[in-house]
This record gives structure tokens, C-alpha cells and sequence, in this order.
């Protein structure tokens, strides 16, 4: 490896990413699971704690607020540094609250000041991955990328285990969590020091089209929906490998938890970053679909790690292989995938298309879980294990099937329009839409469930089934259209980098 594939890494965007990447995975923990620990040790009862679970969800809706961050500038630095600022603002303001209160004594207004820091911090995600996406060039996306990795996990730990240590030996929680609010200011420093990007020329000039321009800019696109399906199941396999490894390793192999902590948590944290890392090197002189297609192959075939773990006898050494293996290859698996939902950006609404096109990869992440308690039931861990290189089969053979369509889109920077069954992609873009406006109600209804202004009885598993169900038939039915297209009218092949 030459000094030439390293010399990304010394530029100046890669301090600023690393920067902004850190200030982006810091307060993620302090909603979440540290928080959950505070509680726990203030004695607040389970029901509580488990609906503080639902601050989280912030991250996975934030595309519905980002079209506002596209089609307004604050007046001062900006599109993009102006919301940084503002949110890095806030989030500094809002941790610094929370370490004034006692979970005890002031319960519902650090909920309330909770949901504040998780829509500030998933607001300043969209800004940045919206940063990172106008600012890198092409063949800078994959190191770009490997790098907010490194960032956000080392800020994940630090939020994490090093603030639950630090509180529990040292600080205690309140003094942690204005050390935490101190820790957001060198990513307030990397705001000020960034370049502002070009403001594109066909930006949205009013708030109806931030929301709809974004959308009919991506779905009028050759293989939108074939592109879509590829995001959604791209990391499936390795998302039903994560989904019970802790439980696998305690209750399926027999490993204490101490020891599970200390590998998964710890060896696992640094085998991601230093695929990320390595993955992003690579990419400096890998096409796009190259990168997909081989780290997506090592990402699949490295989950066989834990199915031999399942099959022989349990020893430390073969749990912290398998561990380092599947996390190395998953973080650059992870480093070529963000690269992919920059490239499938468009700059004048990256805000909006960044943080939909996230939200859907998060679909099998989050979805997941359920379905794999019941197939570790069904067919013991060894089977499960095997099942999951065969669920990342799809979508390698998805991507296969879109590389012509990624290897123009990244040597032109344009995206081909459609121009076959234009009736039909108008049919699915509504069905789909409608499917995705009943999971918004099912939401809201969710939210006034759990705050007890209203009890919605059955009505939320009808509206979330009904809702699922539409988005997942239109999806079904956009990629038959696109391969038919295909079929019909196949791309002229491109070179390949």
C-alpha cells in the first residue's frame, strides 16, 4: 500500500470529517443506553425506562424534517455549517441540561429534554451526511466515509463505556454529562474550519418542492426501484448476524459475560474501524461496484465465523477470531455502502435523499430481530448461522444486476432518466407513499399511546401491518417494472474503473 492511497487521510476535509463524525456518534449513547444505565441505578422502575427507548426513534424518521434543511439557510455560514452550528449549539445546550437533572426528581422533563438531544443530533446527521456528500469528489467518498466511521465509533465508546466508568468511579452522572457537552466542541471547531459547498443551481426555492422535488427527482430515475431494494437488503445478512450475537456468544456457546463484553464490545469496536479504514483505502482504486460486490462477498462469507464458533468446542481465542473477522469485513462492507448512498444523491437535496435513503437501510436493521429470535428457535444456532451468508446472497445478486446503471452514474455523475411504463412507476410511487403515510400515523399514534392521551387499542398492529404491507407490494412492483424495463431496453454497458 502506497503513500499515494494514504494521502487522502492527511487532507484537510479528513480532520473535519473525523471531527464532524465524532461529534455526530457523541450523543447518540447519552439518549440511549447510558442513559438507560443512570435510570437503572436511580432505581426508576422498567416501564419508564423502556419508554425512554422510544427517543431513539428520531434517528430513524429524521427524513421527515431534513427537507427543511434543504429548502431554508440560517443566516450566517451557510446551507450546510449554518445547521451545524445551530445543532451543534443545541445539542451542547440540551446535554449540559440534562447533567442538571436527577432522573429521580426530574423524570418528565428529562424526557422531554432527551427528545430534544435526539432530534438535535439526528438533525445534525442529516446536515452532515449532506456536508460529506456536496464536499467529497467520487473517488473520495470511500475513504471519506471510513473515516466519519472512525469517528463516530471512537465517539460511541467514549459516551458508552468510557462515560458509564467515569460516572461510576469518578465524575458521577451529572459532572459525565458536562464532560460529554465539553467533548461536542472540537466538532463545533471543525464547523467553522469546514469549506462551505457550491449552492447547486436548481436548489428547492420553496418548501413544497424540498419534499417533493427530492422524490420525483429519485423515483424518475432508470432502476430507481431496483437501487431501493438493493439498499434495503445489501447489509441483511450481516444485519440478522448482529442482531443476537451477544445473546449467542453468552447463552448459545457458553462465554461468561464479562468476556463477551470485553471481546465483542471492545476487539469488535476496533475490527470495524480498521475495515472501515482499509475499506476506504481500497476504494481509491476500486469502481464503486467492485467495492460493493467484494466487500459484500467477505461480509456474507465471514458470518460462516460464527457457525463454526456454533460447531466446535468454546474457546476464547475462536470467539475473538470470529469477532474480529466479521466486524473487519463488515466495516468495509460498511465503508463501500455509505460511499453508494453519497454516489445516489443528488446535491441540490442531498439533506432529504441522504437521510431517506438511510432510513430504508435501516429497515432490515431494525426489522430484523424478531424475525431471527424465531429462526434461532426454529433451527438452532448453527443452521441460523448458515441462513444469514445465504441472506446476503440477494442482495449481492441485486447488485449485480444494477452495475451498469452504478458504474455510469459514478464516471458521468448523472443519473439516467426512465422512459419505459411511466403509468405504471406512477400507480407504485403513490401506492408506495400511502403505505409510508400510514407508518407516519402509526407513529404518531404510537407517540400518544405511550404518553396515555390515547389508547389506540389494535389499531396500531392493523395500521403498522397495512402500512408495511403497501410499501413492501409497491417495492415489489417498481423493481418487476424496472427488470422489465431491463429486459426490454438493456443499458449499454460501461467501462469499469
Amino acid at each position: 500500500m502506497t503513500s499515494h492511497y494514504l494521502r487522502i487521510f492527511t487532507q484537510r476535509n479528513a480532520a473535519v470529517l473525523l471531527l464532524l463524525g465524532f461529534a455526530s456518534g457523541l450523543p447518540l449513547a447519552l439518549t440511549a443506553g447510558t442513559l438507560q444505565a443512570w435510570m437503572t441505578v436511580e432505581n426508576i422502575d422498567l416501564k419508564t425506562i423502556g419508554f425512554f427507548s422510544l427517543v431513539g426513534q428520531a434517528y430513524v424518521f429524521k427524513f421527515l424534517w431534513s427537507p427543511m434543511m434543504d429548502r431554508y439557510t440560517p443566516p450566517f455560514l451557510g446551507r450546510r455549517r449554518g445547521w451545524l452550528l445551530v445543532t451543534q449549539l443545541l445539542l451542547i445546550g440540551g446535554i449540559v441540561a440534562m447533567g442538571f437533572m436527577q432522573p429521580a426528581r426530574d423524570l418528565t422533563l428529562l424526557a422531554a429534554v432527551a427528545v430534544l438531544v435526539a432530534f438535535c443530533s439526528a438533525s445534525q446527521d442529516i446536515v452532515f451526511d449532506a456536508w460529506k456528500t456536496d464536499i467529497l469528489p467520487p473517488e473520495e467518498r470511500g475513504s471519506g466515509a471510513a473515516i466519519t466511521v472512525l469517528g463516530y465509533r471512537l465517539a460511541m465508546l467514549i459516551s458508552g463505556g468510557l462515560a458509564l466508568w467515569l460516572a461510576d468511579r469518578y465524575l458521577g452522572w451529572q459532572a459525565t454529562y458536562w464532560l460529554m457537552a465539553i467533548l461536542m466542541l472540537p466538532g463545533l471547531i471543525a464547523t467553522l474550519l469546514a469549506k462551505e459547498p457550491e449552492v447547486p443551481a436548481n436548489e428547492p426555492r420553496n418548501l413544497r418542492q424540498a419534499v417533493s422535488l427530492p422524490l420525483k427527482d429519485f423515483f424518475q430515475r432508470n432502476n430507481a426501484w431496483l437501487l431501493i431494494t438493493l439498499i434495503i437488503l445489501y447489509k441483511l445478512g450481516d444485519a440478522f448476524a448482529a442482531s443476537l450475537t451477544t445473546t449467542f456468544l453468552i447463552r448459545g456457546v457458553g462465554f461468561n459475560p464479562g468476556d463477551v463484553g470485553l471481546v465483542n464490545k471492545t476487539l469488535g469496536l476496533l475490527a470495524t474501524i480498521i475495515g472501515a479504514l482499509y475499506g476506504g483505502v481500497l476504494m481509491q482504486r476500486l469502481s464503486l461496484f467492485r467495492a460493493l460486490m467484494i466487500f459484500g462477498l467477505l461480509q456474507a462469507v465471514s458470518n460462516f465465523a460464527y457457525w463454526l464458533l456454533a460447531v466446535t468446542p468454546p474457546h476464547l481465542w475462536s470467539m475473538a477470531g470470529a469477532v474480529f473477522i466479521e466486524n473487519l469485513c463488515g466495516g468495509m462492507g460498511t465503508a463501500a455502502f455509505v460511499a453508494l448512498l453519497m454516489t445516489l444523491c443528488n446535491k441540490s437535496f442531498s439533506a432529504t435523499q441522504f437521510a431517506l435513503l438511510s432510513a430504508l437501510s435501516a429497515v432490515g436493521r431494525v426489522y430484523v430481530g424478531p424475525a431471527a429470535g424465531w429462526l434461532v428457535e426454529l433451527w438452532g444456532w448453527p443452521t441460523f448461522y448458515a441462513f444469514t451468508v445465504v441472506a446476503g446472497l440477494p442482495g449481492l445478486l441485486l447488485l449485480w444486476v444494477c452495475r451498469n446503471t452504478l458504474n455510469a452514474i459514478q464516471q458521468s455523475g448523472e443519473f439516467l432518466p426512465r422512459s419505459q411504463w411511466q403509468q405504471g412507476y406512477r400507480w407504485t410511487v403513490r401506492l408506495f407513499s400511502l403505505g409510508c403515510a400510514m407508518l407516519a400515523v402509526w407513529l404518531l399514534a404510537l407517540a400518544l399511546s405511550a404518553t396515555g392521551f390515547w389508547q389506540p387499542g389494535n389499531l396500531l398492529a392493523h395500521l403498522f401491518e397495512v402500512g408495511m404491507g403497501l410499501a413492501l407490494i409497491a417495492v415489489a412492483f417498481g423493481v418487476t417494472l424496472d427488470c422489465l424495463a431491463l429486459r426490454k431496453h438493456p443499458q449499454v454497458k460501461t467501462h469499469q474503473v
